[in-house]
């Protein structure tokens, strides 16, 4: 049955959403498109991720008389969604394989009495006939369907069940339909309004910028005691570190562990169980860290994750934007490192032309392609993903580490010939973890067995670190001064342009080593206009309720409204309602414990 939309005024719409959120302004393009939602009209909007998304269906869901169904990839998203809603006094509910039957038909009771505002659910749940027939008996008001990309064949993930949502429109034609992404290339979102089949669609293409997320990218030597490293300076800030397949998230989350870090491994081989108590327990601040394959992820709400590591690299600049996007949803500043080995790239190269689709891996290699671009970039990195996204720009982000570190050459000729003839010494018979052993003058066992420790190159390089010499090794490599014998381990030999480099006929510029250095991808953007104590304190407190109330801690509040009441420092209800992220039922809910909180630190 279509609905007629009401009409609203932006004041209307701006003072629902005070009420309702407790934020006192839309973000960009958020009103615009629901102003077209109510007027009846489908639309395609994309949003980075943390970007406001959720509001553009939401906050018309509680406008419109009847329900809006939200179509949603992820069992874990659904229940953070719902859970925040309900905090904030909205009549919300999911239906997924998690209940049982019961629970199910308790919810289409209430849906009946026009009970729930918004109803989550997965789109293979749309494919049951007995579900549509019941949704056909309803007051539809609006589909919403997050992370539309994967209803492409093009987008980076592709879900065959998103391909049975063309049916909405022929069953439903006059119920707007609302396809949400933060990451879909431009032949992606041609193909999102195709399959949808979208009727004179409002588009909305909002900046994919996401500026308080650094990015950053380190050369990948010794990668599982840099990711330490890294983990260890952040102190308890939350993280994700992905990694291309499941053997090699358990054995970083093994070693991690055993270094003392509150982590865990997820992947798609772990029992569902399983699977369920580790998102649950990141989500609810129980686990630090999450070592994972792109399993982990999607639709991912936690609003705190403070920084990602690449361990090795994505598939596509879209999966690595979509990806590093779960860090830093609340506006607070994160990182992303991204560590770069060429052997990974290689392995994955590989992977993806074995693949069976013939078309299908020839699309994938040249969105790697992109990616490598990525890598290889001497300009600004966040200007190489805009571009990429058609987002064209000509501004330095100012945040990412070539911004930040420029990058330069230097006359390596010194160093070259330093690598060269050791490799010439120890008879070419060493790969590159060795060659920087025998440089730096570490006497290992293999060094011992090799007598190699009485070789001239021997200690001749141990002023620099192990990153520096092999930063130098793999420029050599890849400028044809060097090669890798595959069929033995990796060693290193020398070729026949090394000759005129020995002998010191030809100069050698380099660029220099991008190492991991904290001048740039470790250092915070300080703010001290709060009270970190309180901060603290507020956090803390947030814990003990979300913990007493079986939510995730972010679902109470935010950094950003933490931050923002250690600053203000509000001391009655009315103030406490010009912090944004703080409404009516929230205030009703939460207020009255966090102003005597702030009050005893006062």
């Amino acid at each position: 049955m279509p609905i007629t939309p009401p009409a609203v005024s932006q004041s209307q719409l701006e003072d629902a959403l005070k009420h309702h959120f407790g934020y006192s302004s839309f973000r960009c393009g958020q009103l615009e498109i629901i102003q077209q939602l109510l007027l009846g009209r489908d639309s395609l909007v994309l949003m980075p991720t943390g970007g406001g998304k959720s509001m553009c269906y939401q906050l018309p869901a509680i406008l419109l008389p009847g329900v809006t169904i939200v179509v949603s990839p992820l069992i874990a998203l659904m229940k953070d969604q719902v859970d925040g809603l309900t905090r904030q006094g909205i009549a919300a509910a999911y239906v997924n394989s998690s209940l049982e039957q019961e629970t199910i038909n308790d919810i289409f009771q209430r849906l009946s009495r026009g009970e729930i505002k918004l109803l989550y659910v997965s789109p293979e749940r749309l494919k049951n006939y007995y579900f549509m027939q019941g949704l056909a008996s309803m007051q539809i008001s609006l589909f919403a369907i997050d992370e539309a990309h994967c209803i492409s064949q093009w987008g980076h993930d592709f879900r065959p069940a998103y391909t049975q949502l063309h049916t909405l429109k022929q069953r439903f034609p006059l119920v707007p339909v609302m396809a949400l992404t933060a990451t879909a290339d431009v032949t992606t979102r041609k193909d999102i309004l195709l399959q949808l089949g979208l009727h004179d669609p409002y588009i909305h293409l909002d900046s994919f910028d996401r500026p308080n997320i650094r990015l950053t990218l380190a050369d990948k030597y010794k990668g599982d005691q840099q990711v330490l490293r890294y983990i260890k300076k952040r102190g308890d800030d939350s993280g994700i570190v992905y990694c291309q397949s499941r053997w090699q998230v358990e054995k970083l989350s093994k070693m991690l562990a055993g270094a003392g870090v509150n982590c865990s491994a997820y992947h798609a081989g772990m029992e569902n169980e399983m699977r369920s108590i580790v998102q649950d327990g990141f989500s609810k601040d129980n686990i630090q860290v999450v070592i994972a394959t792109v399993a982990f992820g999607l639709g991912i709400n936690k609003s705190n994750v403070r920084f990602i590591i690449h361990f090795e690299p994505p598939r596509t600049l879209e999966s690595y934007y979509q990806e590093i996007g779960r860090a830093g949803r609340d506006g607070l500043s994160a990182e992303a490192l991204f560590l770069y080995d060429e052997k990974d790239v290689e392995r994955i190269s590989k992977r993806i032309a074995d693949g069976e689709n013939e078309q299908r891996a020839n699309v994938e290699l040249q969105r790697f392609q992109a990616l490598k671009g990525f890598v290889e970039a001497q300009t600004c990195r966040r200007q190489v993903v805009l571009n990429y996204f058609a987002e064209f720009t000509t501004k330095k982000c100012g945040n990412c580490d070539i911004c930040l570190d420029p990058p330069s050459q230097f006359d390596a000729t010194e160093a070259a010939q330093k690598v060269l003839s050791c490799v010439f010494r120890i008879k070419q018979n060493g790969d590159i973890e060795h060659v920087v052993q025998v440089l730096r003058g570490e006497l290992t066992e293999k060094i011992k067995q090799c007598q190699h420790e009485k070789v001239s190159t021997f200690g001749i390089g141990k002023n620099k670190t192990p990153g520096y010499w092999f930063a130098i090794i793999r420029q050599l490599i890849h400028l044809g001064f060097l090669q890798q014998d595959i069929s033995q381990q990796s060693t290193l030999c020398l070729t026949q342009a090394s000759r005129a480099i020995l002998k010191g006929e030809e100069r050698l510029m380099l660029a220099s080593p991008r190492l991991q250095k904290a001048s740039y991808w470790q250092r915070e953007k300080t703010d001290n206009r709060y009270d970190r104590a309180l901060f603290v304190k507020l956090r803390d407190m947030r814990k003990i309720i979300a913990d007493a109330e079986d939510i995730a801690p972010f679902i109470v509040f935010n950094d950003a409204t933490l931050s923002e009441l250690a600053r203000i420092k509000p001391q009655t209800s009315q103030q406490m309602l010009n912090i944004n992220g703080i409404g009516d039922t929230k205030l009703a809910r939460y207020g009255h414990t966090f102003l005597e909180l702030i009050q005893r630190h006062n």
